[in-house]
């Protein structure tokens, strides 16, 4: 009997601790004056949404001349494209 006891206060002084110590450890848990426990919320993680890449429709002529059609949700990387492809076919004139 007394053994059981003494296991019994060993078992609750043991969980007491690890729950005490759970809580005093936690970064986001803060305890109060009134010992009421405050939980400081920390500002949501925002997700960075992948970037679609412009899109090129190359087309070209009988004559060997090439245009196309850019499309996407950048302008700036639409304007990068066009410099690019207007290098890369030796069309730029400027």
């Amino acid at each position: 009997m007394i053994f059981s006891q003494k296991l019994f206060h060993t078992i609750t002084a043991v969980s007491l601790s690890l729950c005490l110590s759970a809580v005093f450890s936690s970064p986001g848990i803060l305890l109060a004056a009134d010992n009421a426990v405050q939980v400081k919320k920390q500002p949501d993680i925002q997700q960075v949404k992948p970037r679609k890449p412009v899109k090129i429709k190359l087309h070209r002529t009988a004559k060997g001349e090439y245009s196309w059609d850019l499309t996407g949700d950048d302008v700036d990387e639409i304007v990068k494209a066009d410099k690019k492809l207007r290098k890369l076919l030796k069309l730029d004139t400027e």
